[in-house]
């Protein structure tokens, strides 16, 4: 018997479908032109768009042709690598006019079945790996056909502290709640961690919490086949899933918020103040006391009756300051209610480990590669981080835009590979012959980047030409000039930092 891979290999690279599948089409849009084609809504209602429409989530609403091109647009643009098939997004995308059609015979006629997940490791924050699961490029677009349909129906009901991977919310708006819980005189934090939450969410419970909103059972059977897809560990192993809902795949996030919003609506019930982002989740207090009391409660439902576990090293209880969330740290409010927003430890230590990943000394590409790296991440960056407070960041934005231009200076010295070199280069750039010797004469590397003549050759407006900036990033995105900086009270002065 052929395995599950074998059967999706067969399915995804076939000629024609299987079973009646319907005659080969010649002809009309292929590739991406078919997919915008497809995806485009119709006015015209026919039985195929009907089932889109349907009040009640069925395989048949996902299996459509336009909500399996959506689909797949989808997946193309969040591009991602290839699953243990071999198929890259690229490749589905180009056979997609032969794809879709036959993948929602497959789904309607009960023959579809997930592939194998490619298990990697990448490293987390604090320390230690976590498992991401990489279904195939044909699994990604049914779970997110599955998605499109499903999360209408379980949005709308979700608890509004709710913020992880859901429309209208993000890290931002779960920050801005926390800080109003603070400005209530709830200043005392129950931070819980869930110890590998993802790889133990109960299946059962899970399709049990499911089947409240979907009736269509061969819709809840898919997505158990889905939860229950074999794994390929990166040594070549395959093992079993019997419960948890692996990272990765598009309907992870939406099962997850699904097991925990039965927390939410018993932290209601108690009426305790919190904030969830996924299995992010902080409780606000007005007393010690209370926290731990609220501490051990929920340890005790948690894990008693939503089966998870409750990782007892990393859950705290403390004032806001002293905890770390969604790589924020916040302070209590001041007389005025004004809440401080600034950087965890963790976030500063890997801004700093990141920037001197992306300015290696030995950087043996044009410098332009060099700054399309870092732009990409600064930008990045600051699109998350811009909400701190500039009295809680400027100091550490400054220093850190300065330490990158260093390095990229040590980055042009090191390209030049001896010391005639370097003398010819800042003679070039305006550099008296004299200077330009002192300064390669000056001693190693690290110690030449920071001389006057290299620091006068390649100067910050140099770099801010070619280079974004996360000082200058993060006024442009609070609405200041870049003259100075008003924190509402006051006017922050330039800090001396290196140039």
């Amino acid at each position: 018997m052929r395995s599950s891979r074998t059967r999706q290999l067969a399915f995804v690279f076939a000629d024609s479908p299987s079973g009646g599948g319907g005659k080969q089409r010649t002809g009309g849009p292929v590739g991406r032109d078919f997919l915008l084609h497809r995806a485009k809504p119709r006015k015209a209602s026919v039985p195929d768009t009907q089932a889109a429409t349907e009040e009640r989530p069925s395989l048949r609403a996902v299996a459509t042709e336009r909500n399996l091109a959506t689909a797949l647009l989808h997946v193309s643009r969040n591009k991602g690598a290839g699953g243990v098939d071999g198929q890259s997004v690229a490749e589905a995308v180009a056979e997609s006019h032969r794809l879709v059609p036959r993948l929602r015979h497959a789904l309607l006629e009960g023959s579809y079945r997930p592939g194998d997940i490619r298990r990697v490791w990448i490293p987390k924050p604090g320390g230690g790996q976590r498992g991401l699961g990489i279904p195939n490029v044909v699994d990604r677009v049914v779970q997110q056909a599955t998605l499109q349909v499903l999360d209408p129906v379980f949005d709308e009901h979700f608890h509004e502290s709710s913020h992880g991977f859901r429309r209208g919310k993000g890290a931002l708006t779960a920050i801005e709640e926390a800080k109003q819980h603070l400005r209530n005189g709830r200043t005392w934090v129950v931070s819980i961690d869930l110890s590998k939450f993802f790889d133990r969410v109960n299946h059962q419970r899970l399709l049990a919490r499911l089947s409240q909103r979907v009736q269509d059972g061969e819709l809840l059977k898919l997505v158990h086949r889905m939860l229950t897809a074999a794994v390929v560990m990166p040594d070549g192993t395959i093992t079993t899933t019997e419960e948890g809902t692996p990272q990765g795949g598009p309907l992870s996030p939406l099962l997850s918020n699904i097991v925990l919003d039965e927390l939410d609506w018993e932290l209601e019930r108690r009426g305790l103040s919190f904030v969830r982002y996924a299995d992010d989740f902080n409780v606000y207090v007005g007393s010690e006391r209370a926290a731990l009391r609220v501490m051990s409660s929920l340890t005790h439902y948690i894990e008693s009756r939503l089966r998870l576990k409750v990782n007892r090293a990393k859950s705290s209880v403390g004032r806001p300051e002293q905890v770390h969330f969604l790589g924020f740290v916040l302070h209590r409010p001041t007389e005025s209610g004004h809440v401080a927003t600034g950087l965890s430890e963790r976030t500063m230590a890997n801004l700093s480990r990141k920037t001197r990943a992306l300015t290696p000394r030995n950087w043996g590409k044009p410098l332009k590669a060099c700054f399309e790296r870092l732009n990409r991440y600064i930008r990045g960056w600051s699109g998350y981080f811009w909400a701190c407070s500039a009295e809680n960041v400027e100091r550490l934005l400054k220093w850190t835009d300065a330490h990158i231009r260093r390095r990229i200076r040590a980055i042009i010295v090191k390209q030049r590979k001896n010391r005639r070199n370097l003398i010819r280069l800042l003679v070039s750039r305006g550099i008296s012959r004299g200077a330009a010797s002192n300064s390669a004469n000056s001693g190693r590397v690290w110690r030449q980047s920071h001389s006057w003549a290299v620091n006068r050759a390649f100067k910050n407006k140099w770099f801010h030409e070619r280079l974004e900036s996360l000082w200058s990033n993060w006024k442009r995105l609070n609405g200041y000039d870049e003259d100075e900086v008003h924190t509402g009270q006051r006017s922050l002065p330039g800090l001396g930092i290196l140039c």
